[in-house]
Order: C-alpha cells, then structure tokens, then sequence
C-alpha cells in the first residue's frame, strides 16, 4: 500500500527563501506540493520567479489568503518580517505552520518592540534541532507533535552552533563574545534596493547591520542563555560579500577554561548531528564546500596569545539556514525521520 503523501503549501513562494523550501520539497518522498502563493506576483506563473524548478514552471501563484491555504497538512511561510503573524492567525490547528520569517522567533515582546516595531505575533516552538538546552538536551526534543514552528534567522544558526558548545561547558566569558560573518547577497531578499544591485556588490565587501543594530542580536542572545549563559553580550557585525549564498561566522570568546577541553567539548556536542559537523583539527570551514547542501561546518582553536576561543561556521543561508533547516523541523514535528529529503553533500567546485 502507498503511504499517504504530506500536502505543503508554500506562502511567498516567489521569494529566495519559499523557492528554496521547494527545491528541496521536491526531492522530500513524502511530500505533495500543493498551493503556491505570493503577494504582489499573485497570478503570475513560477517560472517566471523561479525558473530553476522544472517540475513546477506550469504552477500559477494564487493570492496569499485563507482560503488558498487551507486544507493542507504543512503550510510554510516564507513573507516579509511582520507578516506572517497575520497570516498565521488565520489558519486552523489542523495544519503544521512553519514560519521562515521573524514574526514568532523570540520569546520577548520588548526585544521584538526594540528591534522590529509593532505587536509582538507571540512565540512558538523554535526550529533549530541542534540547539543545546542548559540541562543538556537538544531542541529537537521539543518538536515531535508540535502544530508550530518558528525557524531561526540564518546568521543566528550560523553564530550560535559556532559557540554553544563553549557556552554551555562553560569555557567561556558569554559577555565577551564577538562575531563577524560575511554573507551571501540572497540574505538580504529579492527587493530591488541600489545597494543589492550587481554594479555596486561585485568587488566589494560592505558592512551593515553595525553596532548591535542588527535584527538578530537578541535572538542570539536568546539562544546562548539557552544553551546555559546567564548573561550574554555579543559585539554581532555582518558583512555583505559577493557571492551568492553562503555564511562564514568567526566568533570569538574571552577563554575562561582550560584550552585542551575546547575540542573535547565541541566533538562531544557534536558527535551525533546529522548535520552539524566538527571538522578535522586544520581543516577550516569553507561556504563552497557547505553549497545546497544542509550541513554545518564548524572548526575551532585557541589564540593563546589573545586568550581566546576562536570558532568559524560555514552554512548556507538558504538552506541549513533557511530552507533546510525548516523541513528538518517538519520532520521532527510529524514523526518522520529528521534527515529524509535533506542533502548532505554539497556541490563543489
């Protein structure tokens, strides 16, 4: 007997991140896709958004509404930051609703008020599997059975897989703790703003975000107090450089521990992650070799002379995490197994 296919519907599926939760649908054996919808591109066909995916170049997108996207057994919301709340309230306890967007990430409406405006959408499970838990455990423990899913921002995944090992084995001072990360261009959306533009990225490398102004500071924060910090500050500055995809995080951290338990940390944290992996001690994490696929690359050492942990992260921002990341989630949620569609090789060179 043929077992019954999952139905997904896809909101904002013109976009880079609801274009990227269908490549990789496409390759789910469980999944049926169903709806596609967008905003402003309602009635437009798919190829003309995303001509990569053959399979569906016939698809029309339908308007984003209720009625659309009801009936379905997963619905992922790929909309602008403060949408999806909206969108979300209108859809019954019967469907898996995963949020690509910000909307219900944090667990503060102050930090959501300060960093975003508005009403804050309320919090839901959150979507990183690999998360540590001040008592040990993992967030995947959370999903199975859960209606909701908020899935995290992409530099957060990067950032925080870089450093909780650390944080939570207590190796390290949380609130001196520095990031820096050069990023894809496709973190910053598909909106036609001059600085997105080919003539002014190609050749250049541009810093935004400065000065804990970035949106993902608190969500940061959140998860390092999760993973065991009871106070954490972090100096978070992203950087646009000019590829396509990818994220490459070095972190650092004020050493507290003893230098010679780092890796033993890391490697214990991440031994059993499908995805998440501690690479040979002079390997370094590179965004080629993590290309559509949903790994981690993590790498760490100790600059003695500056007394300080040094993690670099490798992903990339669509899928580990976007994309990737979210149907991980979706698994977990509806009892399947959490690797089953996902790619772990990346495409090289």
């Amino acid at each position: 007997m043929t077992e019954k296919k999952i139905t997904v519907a896809v909101a904002g599926a013109s976009g880079y991140a609801g274009g990227e939760v269908l490549r990789l649908l496409l390759q789910h054996p469980q999944v049926e896709i169903g709806a596609l919808t967008a905003a402003s591109s309602a009635g437009s066909r798919l190829v003309e958004h995303q001509p990569h995916l053959t399979p569906l170049h016939d698809r029309v997108l339908q308007p984003t509404d209720a009625e659309t996207l009801s009936g379905h057994d997963v619905v992922f919301l790929g909309l602008p930051h403060g949408h999806s709340g909206a969108v979300a309230a209108t859809l019954g306890d019967d469907a898996l609703v995963v949020d690509l967007g910000a909307d219900h990430r944090l667990t503060s409406a102050r930090d959501w008020a300060d960093y975003y405006g508005g009403d804050h959408a309320g919090t839901w499970p959150y979507g990183l599997p690999e998360l540590i838990t001040a008592a040990g455990g993992r967030q995947r423990d959370e999903l199975p059975g859960v209606g909701r899913i908020a899935v995290p921002g992409c530099n957060v995944t990067a950032v925080t897989l870089g450093l909780q090992p650390a944080v939570h084995a207590g190796l390290v001072q949380p609130t001196d703790l520095v990031a820096v990360l050069a990023n894809g261009f496709s973190g910053a959306g598909k909106a036609a703003k001059p600085h997105l533009l080919a003539s002014e990225g190609l050749g250049s490398a541009s810093a935004y975000g400065v000065g804990g102004a970035h949106r993902h500071n608190p969500e940061i924060v959140q998860n390092l107090r999760s993973a065991g910090a009871d106070q954490v500050s972090i100096s978070f500055t992203p950087t646009l450089v000019p590829m396509a995809r990818g994220i490459l995080a070095t972190a650092t951290a004020r050493l507290t521990g003893d230098a010679a338990d780092v890796r033993a940390a890391y490697e214990k944290a991440y031994a059993d992650e499908p995805f998440v992996h501690l690479l040979p001690e002079g390997v370094w994490p590179t965004t080629a070799a993590v290309l559509g696929s949903n790994n981690a690359f993590v790498q760490v050492a100790v600059d003695e002379r500056a007394g300080r942990l040094v993690t670099v992260t490798g992903i990339d921002n669509l899928v580990k995490g976007t994309a990737g990341g979210a149907i991980q989630s979706m698994n977990l949620a509806l009892g399947l197994p959490e690797t089953t569609g996902l790619p772990t090789e990346g495409v090289a060179p």
